[in-house]
């Protein structure tokens, strides 16, 4: 019999659990609702969100390496801080973790490569118009997971799973400062237009150093100035 812990099982009762634990967190936390160093007792989440103590402590463990949360001396949780010298720190690394990506991508990307990237952008712009007309906070995840597709796609090609795991990470620390942009009325729907439009025809033409200047303008939007 072929072992299940070498090609994995099906999901059980628990792992569900915590994976709708962790959006739900996941969620509060991007919103606000959760506020920035929050602690985070494990009574108060179960009485919340639900959950039994092992899969309310599995859900905080998975958040810790997110980055959303984080272990304190206590040995209790809180909500990570969200300064803007955090902001700037995540950005700078998930700058420089997806021009890795994009780089390897132009490099190693075929035309379904290139078909997914313009299918990405699609969506994004579907999703730009649909959040502008009704901002509420379905559509605002929805929007924010159009931007988050873009950007993975952006990195698809490049053959290091790696890579594309720490861009996932650091694209999720900073989504909570997106999102209150948006709240704000702080985005610029034209400028994002234009930048998509411009990374359109960088890609098609393979052209790196363009590709990366606007990748660096995307990601640098996200800080509001």
């Amino acid at each position: 019999m072929v072992s299940k812990l070498l090609f994995g099982g099906r999901k059980s009762s628990d792992d569900t659990v915590v994976e709708m634990l962790a959006s739900a967190i996941r969620r509060d936390i991007s919103f606000g609702v959760l506020r920035p160093d929050q602690k985070l007792k494990l009574a108060d989440l179960r009485q919340a969100y639900g959950g039994s103590n092992h899969s309310m402590r599995e859900t905080l463990r998975i958040l810790s390496s997110e980055g959303v949360v984080e272990a304190t001396n206590q040995r209790g949780f809180r909500v990570t801080s969200a300064t803007e010298d955090d902001l700037r720190d995540i950005l700078l690394v998930r700058l420089e973790v997806e021009k890795i990506g994009l780089k390897r991508s132009l490099e190693r990307g075929d035309v379904a490569w290139e078909s997914r990237v313009v299918a990405a952008l699609h969506g994004v712009s579907r999703a730009d118009a649909v959040v502008q007309e009704n901002p509420d906070d379905v559509t605002a995840l929805e929007w924010d997971e159009a931007c988050r597709n873009l950007s993975m796609t952006l990195i698809s090609a490049s053959g290091s799973p790696r890579v594309s795991d720490m861009a996932a990470q650091f694209y999720g620390q900073s989504r909570r400062f997106r999102l209150a942009l948006l709240r704000e009325g702080r985005i610029d729907f034209g400028a994002r237009d234009a930048r998509r439009a411009a990374l359109q025809d960088a890609v098609f033409a393979r052209d790196e150093v363009r590709a990366l200047g606007i990748l660096e303008d995307e990601i640098g939007a996200d800080l509001g100035t």
